[in-house]
């Protein structure tokens, strides 16, 4: 049995069951509590602070867990990165009050910054030669220059709307983070095959992430257009059709470039086309 420690809630949380949930590791539907088994996987759900993670995989409470990267490298804790996830994508940056003339990180000499992140802004300002007082504060960031704590803030950012509405805006951005997952560096060859097989599952979910799978029907003498635009995984299923001088083309295209091809291929004389959601791809 693997156990793996998730945040316990937030926007990271809620990614992370998505996750687990395309990937079929569900969890019951009973009452939520601290320690909860996985329904037909071997696998536990430990559900932490964020802050907590780190420690808790690295001294082995945990064989691994999904964790912000602000959280992984402030704690600099002895766990494996075994997977960036791409998801709970957000930045590190320094903000000052709105008003401010700011003309580069020299307004930060002398003044007293309010973060919950003092590791990681030591090592920046140290890099800088800036010479500033750190106030650490757990929570609740953005109110420290408004209240007179602090002349400027280091903390997460995402849209930025909580930054404006603390009449802040942000001038350095110090780091960029995202959902990783991590693992102890002493795991069983049992516990590391039951990781394995996550990780495959994993693969599969965000391989198809932003994918569409595309049906169409064209002309014979359109295939070798046709499959320049559609590469696929190798490259395109072509089938005849009963109707002579026609094909059934099958492919894959992501979703980014989805009506830009869509109207070549209508440009070039496919029609019928079909456009299927993906929800795995083994490669």
């Amino acid at each position: 049995m693997l156990r793996i420690a998730v945040q316990s809630k937030g926007r990271l949380y809620e990614d992370t069951i998505s996750l687990l949930n395309e990937a079929g590791i569900k969890l019951s539907k009973s009452k939520r509590t601290l320690l909860m088994s996985a329904v037909d996987f071997p696998v536990k759900i430990l559900f932490l602070r964020d802050d907590d993670i780190p420690q808790s995989v690295a001294n082995g409470v945990a064989d691994a867990g999904i964790v912000g990267e602000n959280e992984y490298v402030e704690k600099g804790e002895e766990a494996v990165l075994i997977k960036r996830l791409g998801f709970s994508k957000c930045r590190l940056s320094l903000a000052v009050p709105k008003d401010e003339e700011y003309a580069g990180l020299m307004w930060f000499q002398g003044k007293t910054i309010a973060t919950s992140y003092p590791n990681i802004l030591n090592k920046y300002l140290d890099k800088n030669a800036i010479n500033a007082s750190l106030h650490e504060i757990s929570g609740s960031v953005e109110i420290a220059p408004g209240i007179g704590l602090a002349d400027a803030i280091f903390d997460i950012v995402s849209s930025g709307s909580t930054l404006i509405s603390n009449q802040l805006k942000e001038v350095e951005v110090v780091m960029k983070s995202e959902a990783l997952l991590i693992a102890n560096e002493s795991l069983s060859a049992a516990k590391r095959e039951i990781l394995d097989e996550m990780l495959f599952r994993f693969d599969a979910v965000q391989e198809a992430s932003g994918k569409k799978y595309v049906l169409l029907n064209a002309p014979k003498d359109k295939i070798t257009e046709i499959t320049e635009l559609l590469p696929g995984v190798k490259s395109p299923t072509v089938t005849p059709l009963a109707e002579e001088g026609w094909v059934s083309i099958q492919s894959v295209i992501a979703e980014k470039h989805f009506w830009e091809i869509i109207g070549k291929l209508k440009a070039i004389g496919a029609e019928g086309i079909l456009v299927i959601p993906i929800e795995k791809m083994i490669l």
